[in-house]
């Protein structure tokens, strides 16, 4: 059996809540003398303490040259009911390079009933492990967002003839 308890809203809140940690009354808006300084609990990060992107240990000409030699990789591999490239037709949505040079790709099909589903995430490791210098290999399926026509490229149009 579970218990309801009800809270007296003309109870007085303790005076002696959690030390050290700042406390506000609803729709207070805390002013800087009343925020916790630096270090101390409830306070925020430092600034500088958060990096955007660390550096690659890769220098950036290689970097470019295993994108290149990726991308070429992916354009390898075709979905056999569509006379183009899943790099072509968007299904590749993001291509990381670690600094140990492993690769991990997000990629999507068609369509989730995609007959090749099973297969098509083997290929995609095939054909990235194939490039020399690639670690390890790891591709991800996803289908969010769902893969639609607006991701195709030009040339993935052309071929189709759906301009």
């Amino acid at each position: 059996m579970t218990e309801k308890t009800q809270r007296n809203e003309t109870e007085e809140a303790p005076d002696d809540l959690s030390p050290g940690m700042a406390q506000s009354a609803p729709g207070h808006v805390q002013t800087p003398g009343e925020a916790p300084a630096p270090g101390e609990p409830g306070a925020a990060p430092d600034p500088a303490a958060i990096e955007e992107d660390a550096p690659s240990s890769i220098p950036p000409e290689e970097l470019e040259r295993l994108r290149e030699d990726l991308v070429a990789a992916l354009k390898t591999v075709f979905d056999p009911e569509i006379p183009c490239d899943i790099y072509e037709l968007g299904l590749i949505y993001k291509i990381d390079v670690d600094d140990d040079r492993n690769i991990e790709v997000d990629m999507t099909l068609t369509a989730p009933g995609c007959p090749v589903a099973g297969d098509m995430p083997g290929w995609v490791e095939n054909a990235v492990s194939s490039v020399p210098g690639v670690g390890q290999v790891k591709v991800n399926l996803t289908f969010d967002p769902p893969w639609d026509m607006s991701r195709m490229s030009d040339e993935a149009r052309l071929a189709l003839n759906m301009f």
